[in-house]
């Protein structure tokens, strides 16, 4: 599987899990390392860097290990690949939904 075949349904899942978010491709080119995707959900945001398996995430680009890190200390990120989908798909809701209970009047 190449990571272009996995990411579209890795995006129709984020978009199940997060109903009305906005997910937007970033573009990789402009700066070296960059993660592939932002997630905004309401006031909150995610980014993800995407791989196509864990042998690849074991082989970072340049610069990647640096963002994500970077990135996740300031909200979320993370790289995801199949084999850890579930775990980070469970952080990435963690992080972004509300950290109080709705009230309903």
């Amino acid at each position: 599987m190449l990571e272009r075949d996995y990411q579209p349904n890795l995006i129709k899942r984020i978009r199940e899990l997060l109903p009305g978010c906005l997910i937007q491709k970033l573009d990789t080119g402009y700066q070296q390392g960059i993660p592939d995707l932002l997630v905004l959900y309401e006031d909150r945001w995610a980014i993800l860097e995407v791989k196509k398996s864990l042998k690849d995430r074991n082989r970072p680009e340049p610069n990647q290990e640096h963002f994500v890190e970077r990135l996740n200390n300031m909200s979320f990120s993370a790289f995801i690949y199949p084999e850890n989908e579930e775990e980070v798909l469970r952080g990435l809701q963690a992080a972004l939904q509300p950290s109080w209970d709705t009230r309903i009047p």
